[in-house]
């Protein structure tokens, strides 16, 4: 298979090209050749009726001399043989040569022609036929005179030639600018190739259409899109690494000053208390590295890198809260699910979803005071699934909702846990699902309300 544009783009031009200049050369050709046909027989129907006209009686018998006027009309360069018969219906030769290959049709008077063969040689022939009366009695006469085709084959040639000619010189100087044309308008391609080839790994500025054509600049959009995506990646990556390094940093370096000071300690007790303050500082830096890597797979997610699949977000709910009831458990916290009876299906991957309801429900669980109450509401709204998490805490003010969904930003009394990661993930989780979140306060002002709307999975794509 052809694989070069320029050759591929050369053929569809030159195999119309060729086959339309093939039937114009074969149709000039014919017309050549009729053209020729008509020189000759004219001149041959001439001399025919030259002779016809020298038919006479003599003495009651038909006679007939062929003056030289009747073959100086075949006088050429070429030298073509010249043959002639002047012959009865009853079958005397009256003149020329008795073994002429063309029978006369006595019954046809307009002159016809043909082509014979005579000693080896082809030929043209013209008959026409003269009526001769004796005593009112008619006798036909056929005169037949016939040529080689010499100086009609040199006029064929000097017809057609110049006609092939000048088509296939014009076929050669098409594909010559073809050729140069096809060089001309493919090099915006070949600079656009060079661009690209040429870019260093890490450059991700859009790539200019500059002077490309108009049919090829979606490419470039293409291109450009993909490297839009590709910095919105990259930039993901790159904040990812700064956020893990920026917030491992301060807990790696606590427990390094916690490791030195233990081995400077001899009290035994003492060095319990450390063992246990470094246990505390290893279990909060698994907890941020976890919320770190959650939002990291949150953040792939939002870009189309996991597969979505249908989950039903009231088993999600149900499991959830079934995982977290010793922690409310615990805290004295009252934990509750109200759901549809039937499954409310979405679309996206069910961990993530499992941790946006487990960010949701533990944030909840840790900032509202003992003997506080959480609910899970989740249910079908129209087109739209709803997850609302409610509690009776002290809720968020409404000039601090905005931030709350920044990394790192922590809304919490001095001395509570957390990480300021919990509803960055959710953001995130959300905005991937192409869903919304909302926050505001619960019945009363009392409390937070977060509620959460994502899109229905198509009918198609439900679970069982």
């Amino acid at each position: 298979m052809i694989s070069s544009l320029r050759l591929r783009l050369l053929l569809w031009l030159l195999i119309p090209l060729t086959l339309y200049i093939g039937v114009s050369a074969w149709l000039a050709y014919l017309s050549a050749r009729d053209t020729a046909d008509l020189i000759q027989d004219r001149a041959l129907s001439t001399s025919a009726q030259v002779i016809a006209g020298q038919l006479g009686w003599i003495d009651g018998s038909l006679h007939v001399s062929v003056p030289p006027a009747a073959l100086e009309l075949f006088a050429s360069p070429d030298r073509d043989e010249v043959y002639y018969q002047v012959i009865t219906e009853h079958g005397r030769l009256l003149a020329g040569i008795p073994d002429f290959p063309f029978a006369a049709p006595f019954s046809a008077a307009a002159p016809t022609y043909r082509n014979a063969v005579l000693g080896g040689q082809p030929i043209r022939v013209a008959k026409t036929i003269r009526t001769m009366y004796d005593s009112g009695v008619p006798h036909r006469v056929a005169i037949l005179v016939g040529q080689t085709r010499r100086g009609h084959d040199r006029m064929l040639a000097e017809l057609w030639r110049p006609s092939l000619h000048r088509q296939v010189a014009m076929l050669a100087l098409t594909v010559l600018l073809a050729v140069i044309g096809l060089t001309m308008e493919l090099r915006p391609i070949i600079r656009l190739k060079d661009d690209v080839a040429g870019r260093d790994p890490m450059e991700l500025a859009p790539i200019r259409a500059g002077d490309l054509h108009l049919e090829l600049r979606p490419v470039v959009d293409a291109i450009n899109l993909c490297i839009q995506r590709l910095h919105t990646q990259v930039a993901a990556q790159k904040r990812f690494i700064a956020d893990a390094a920026h917030q491992l940093r301060t807990p790696l370096t606590l427990l390094d000053t916690q490791i030195q000071f233990a081995t400077q300690l001899d009290d035994r007790a003492a060095v319990a208390d450390v063992l246990d303050a470094m246990h505390n500082s290893s279990r909060s830096m698994i907890d941020l590295t976890n919320k770190l890597l959650l939002l990291a797979q949150a953040e792939a997610a939002n870009t189309a890198a996991l597969l979505r699949q249908p989950v039903d977000l009231v088993a999600v709910s149900a499991a959830v809260l079934e995982e977290l009831a010793a922690l409310a458990q615990r805290r004295d916290i009252d934990l509750g699910l109200e759901a549809d009876p039937s499954p409310v299906w979405v679309t996206g991957n069910a961990g993530l979803f499992s941790a946006l309801v487990m960010n949701l429900v533990d944030n909840a669980i840790r900032y509202i005071p003992s003997g506080g109450k959480v609910t899970v509401s989740t249910h079908r709204r129209g087109q739209a699934a709803e997850l609302v998490v409610l509690d009776n805490g002290p809720g968020i003010g409404a000039e601090a909702r905005a931030r709350v969904f920044e990394r790192f930003y922590r809304h919490a009394a001095p001395g509570q846990e957390g990480t300021g990661l919990g509803l960055a993930i959710v953001k995130e989780i959300v905005a991937a699902s192409q869903g919304a979140i909302e926050l505001a306060a619960g019945p009363g002002g009392i409390g937070l309300a977060v509620c959460v709307r994502l899109p229905l999975a198509a009918p198609s794509n439900r679970g069982t």
